[in-house]
Parts: C-alpha cells; structure tokens; sequence
C-alpha cells in the first residue's frame, strides 16, 4: 500500500508531465527532418500536440491536487499516448527511410506509432469516472469489459508493428504504420477485431455520456455544477470524435484541425470541476455561447439574404446592395441581442432570468408608488425574494431644508 501512493505523488505527476512535454518539444525538429511541410501534416501534428499539452497541463494539476482521484492520471496518460503517437511514426519514418535503420531506438519508435488512438479510449473513461473517479455498481461488467477490449486493441496494434518491423519501411510516407488498416501475417486475426472494439467503443462513448446525463437528473448542489462543466467538454469532444469515426469522408481539416481543438474543451472544463474553481459561471458561460451563436447565424443569414435581396431583385450595384445589407445587419445587431439573450437566460440562465423578472416586477409596481412607506416596504420583499439575505434595512437620507 504504501508503495502504491509513493507512486501516486506529485513527483510522479510532474515528472509524466514534464516527458509529455519533451515530446511535444520534440516533434518540432523531427517535422523539419522528415520536411512534412505540407498543410495537412504541419496542421495534423500542430494541433494534436496542443491536445497533448492541453491535457498534460491539467492532469498534473490535477494529479498534484487530487492523487487519489484517478482522473488526473488518466488525463496525463491520454497526454503521453498522444504525443508519443505524434512523435513515434515521425522518428520512424526518419530511421527507417532517410537513415535506413541505423538510429537508435528506432523500433521502439514503431511500436509506439499506434499509442494516439489509447488517447481516444481514455475518454470515455474520463468521462464515466467524473468527477470522484468512482462508478456505479452498475458499471462493473462493462467497465471490465472495455479494460479488457482496451489490453486487446494494444496488443493487436503492438503485434501490427511487430510484422511492420521485418518490412524495410515500417512507416509510409503518411506517417502512417504499414498494415495498420490492413493487417497482414500473424496480425491477420487484428482486422475483424478491431472493426468490433471500435464498434464497442463508439457504444460505450455514448453509453458514458447518458450515465453522466442520468447523474445529472438526480444531482444537486456542488455536484450538478460539477457536471454543467462536465457536459460543456465531455459533449463537444465526443460530438467531434465520433463525427470522425462515421463521417470517413470528412476533409481532412476535420480531423487534423477541428477534432484536436475541440478535444481541449474536455480536459479544461475537467479541471474546473474536480478542482472546483468558480463553478457558478457555467450557466453564464453557455448561455453567453448558446446566444452568440444564434445571435451570428441570424446576423449572416440576413445580411446574405439582403445581399441577394437587393443585388438580384432590386437590381442594384454590388457595393450598393453590400452597403445596406451591412447597415441592416448593424441595425438589427442590438435588439436581437436582447432579444435572444433573454429567451436563452430563460432555457439555461434561470437565475439571471429569474433575478431579471423579478426587477422588472419591481420596477413595474415602483411607477404606480407614492408613499415612501410602501416602496421601502416593496424594496425589501424584493430584496428577500431575490438573493434571500439574513437581515436587511432601508436608510433613508432626510431631506435638508433651506
């Protein structure tokens, strides 16, 4: 026991931390060495590298505070696997085509070129695990039964890079492992294999995300706080996974930009909750984000539609018909603003809303007040209906006369 929270200590954290970190570092020389310097690889390895910074940076912070909860180290294990997939099929590809096998380490390079997609299957982990790192009874099964999917896909994707290793190029001018959609030799039995675990862990991605939806029904308190920030994350980086896995048409901006950027939201909003930093501004931050985004696909639609508007019927110049269309849009900016910022306070800022109404209320029967004795009467029965203070006493100021 005591050897087990020697390794759970802040050193450890620091230390997993500080390799994820030299990784990243590394990749940089490594990307001019083997000249990817097209958009698609600089753009890939870029922002995968600020998912793996993203969430080293929060998993030490959290392993550091909170040892005992296995989140933080889940967090710092997601970070390794991806950087180390980052760097792995680049010093690869380096040994084995440019060098022709005569670097160091340069199997175990290849061995590593698979270890990004165990960042993937620590999400749902992460996620079910939120924010005390227990789960359910219920989950003992399928938890086991995904560990055990998990220590299946590793040894798949290790037995791959074994027979790419008797080939004289293990990694493809891609960056990608050589039979790895394929397998091929011993590792045949791998395919059909990893067609069902990536069946799995789609299943128990959204398995995870309603457990916590459940948990949030029944939740109250510090709690329910804690999974507003969960839902914020958790739902835009499940959403961008597993837009990837079925859409295996999407541009390749999709994957190598929008799925790593999106994935930063989980382990952010992560820490905020374990950590429990400012946790009452999660209603205001998605109501703020729910209404400018509405609030901007109105504003472009208009001024598209006044733009085709004026341009194709009214028959004016271009610049004429971008002009006004720029200037209804402004006009419109304010009101609608209003407007739908106080329909969405309504839906997921209930306090604010709340607190609003109730001024307006307030405000309302002050116009019709004359008696100084009955608005301070009023202003107080407000003031306890809205923030519910211990005590509370209205001064006046006496009027001076000349």
């Amino acid at each position: 026991m005591t050897r087990r929270w020697r390794l759970s200590s802040a050193t450890t954290a620091a230390a997993l931390g500080v390799a994820a970190l030299l990784a990243c570092f590394a990749s940089i020389p490594l990307t001019i060495l083997t000249r990817q310097t097209s958009f698609a690889d600089s753009s890939s390895t870029a922002t995968f590298l600020i998912f793996g910074l993203a969430f080293a940076a929060i998993g030490v912070v959290v392993a550091r505070r909170e040892p005992r909860n296995p989140i933080g180290w889940l967090l710092l294990g997601a970070s390794l696997a991806m950087t180390l997939g980052t760097v792995g099929p680049q010093y690869g590809y380096l040994d084995y085509t440019m060098h022709h096998g005569r670097l160091p380490l340069g199997p175990v390079a290849v061995l590593l070129s698979q270890a990004w997609v165990y960042s993937f299957m620590m999400l749902p982990l992460i996620i079910l695990l939120f924010p005390d790192g227990r789960a359910g009874s219920l989950w003992r099964w399928p938890l086991r039964a995904y560990l055990g999917a998990i220590v299946v896909y590793v040894a798949g994707t290790i037995n791959v890079a074994i027979v790419a290793l008797t080939l004289r190029r293990p990694i493809d001018s891609g960056g990608n492992l050589v039979g790895s959609s394929h397998p091929r030799g011993s590792a045949t039995w791998f395919g059909p294999v990893q067609g069902a675990i990536t069946v799995f862990f789609a299943v128990f991605c959204i398995a995870a995300v309603l457990g916590q939806i459940r948990s949030f029904r029944n939740a109250r308190g510090e709690r329910r706080e804690q999974l507003k920030w969960l839902g914020v994350g958790g739902a835009s980086a499940i959403v961008a996974l597993l837009t990837t896995i079925i859409w295996t048409g999407a541009p390749a901006f999709v994957g190598n930009v929008v799925l790593p950027v999106t994935l930063t939201a989980l382990p952010a909003s992560i820490g905020i909750g374990i950590l429990k930093y400012r946790l009452y501004e999660i209603d205001r931050l998605v109501s703020r984000t729910f209404a400018y985004a509405i609030l901007t696909g109105l504003l472009v639609g208009t001024f598209i539609g006044l733009i085709a508007l004026t341009t194709n019927i009214l028959a004016l110049s271009d610049r004429v018909g971008v002009a006004a269309s720029t200037l209804a849009a402004a006009a419109l900016f304010n009101p609608l603003r209003k407007r739908i910022q106080h329909l969405v306070d309504r839906r997921f800022n209930r306090a604010r809303y709340d607190a609003d109404a109730t001024v307006a209320a307030f405000s309302a029967r002050l116009r019709d007040a004359v008696e100084i004795d009955a608005i301070r009467a009023e202003l107080l029965d407000t003031i306890y209906r809205a923030v519910e203070p211990t005590h509370a006493s209205v001064w006046i100021k006496p009027i001076r006369r000349a």
